[in-house]
């Protein structure tokens, strides 16, 4: 299968790179708005360079692929609409039209847990706890906390509009993605140790243990977040799914029963199993 990769040099494109590159059930070609030096660690791999704002660049690349994982985007919740608009809104359009006009069969979209982030601001800090007993699936309300959250619920919405008005994409992923780090920070102490070195705060302080309690419910990590994109390759039995992105957490709020049945994701991490940052 051959599959093109957008935004294939951040934290979630890495992970793909790391787990699924070597596979010889796909040939990866990488679209990204800058290439790595052959001595960069992701240097050396075939890149075409691009931005997904240029229609006609994405269509070009898309040309001979069978698939495409779209994790190109703007990612901060604090964007305002005029960073948000183009890479999520025009940029996915764009992905979409890529896919509709080279017949690929299947589209993986990184959607994010922001789609549901005020659910997290009400009952935050209690639901990232073992006593808090919400969790959502695919069919709660979409309640975006952010223009970010609000342009990938429109990515949504858009993929499920592509995939039952035209014939290709054939199938369509998107998902709810909770948090994914560079590997230096894959663990569930990540956000917490990336905290202190940037001097944001110091460890063991109240906001610390924050960081720690949050990803503790909401990390996925890179293997399972590998894992979950080779699910969503190999399966032919789902044409719109949504699914939520996220390790085996004892603490998550986020169903997985649905991306077990559906796609066969079987997530290997829970961050409850650790008790203190690798050493």
């Amino acid at each position: 299968m051959n599959v093109l990769v957008t935004g294939s040099y951040g934290r979630c494109g890495t992970a793909v790179i790391d787990h699924l590159h070597d596979s010889a059930e796909y040939d990866f070609t990488y679209f990204n708005r800058s290439d790595r030096p052959d001595d960069h660690p992701y240097g050396g791999y075939e890149t075409v360079v691009g931005d997904i704002t240029d229609h006609d660049a994405l269509v070009s690349a898309a040309e001979g692929h069978d698939a495409m994982v779209h994790l190109a985007a703007y990612p901060y919740t604090d964007g305002d609409w005029s960073d948000v608009f183009e890479p999520n809104v025009v940029g996915v359009y764009n992905a979409l039209e890529a896919a509709r006009e080279h017949e690929l069969d299947t589209f993986v979209f990184a959607s994010t847990n922001h789609v549901m982030g005020q659910y997290e601001r009400d009952f935050a800090p209690e639901i990232y706890t073992a006593e808090s007993d919400l969790v959502l699936d695919h069919t709660d309300p979409v309640r975006p906390d952010s223009f970010y959250g609000a342009t990938k619920a429109f990515g949504e919405d858009l993929g499920r509009y592509y995939v039952e008005e035209y014939e290709h994409p054939r199938q369509i992923y998107a998902l709810r993605i909770c948090t994914v780090n560079a590997a230096p920070y894959d663990h569930p102490y990540g956000d917490a140790e990336a905290g202190v070195e940037n001097g944001t705060f110091e460890r063991g302080s109240e906001a610390y243990e924050h960081a720690v309690a949050r990803m503790k419910a909401t990390w996925q990590s890179r293997r399972d977040f590998a894992q979950q994109i080779n699910c969503c390759l190999r399966d032919d039995g789902v044409e719109f799914g949504v699914f939520s992105g996220v390790s085996d957490n004892r603490n998550r709020w986020f169903d997985l029963e649905h991306a077990r049945v559906r796609i066969g994701y079987a997530p290997q991490d829970d961050g409850a199993a650790w008790h203190g940052p690798p050493e």
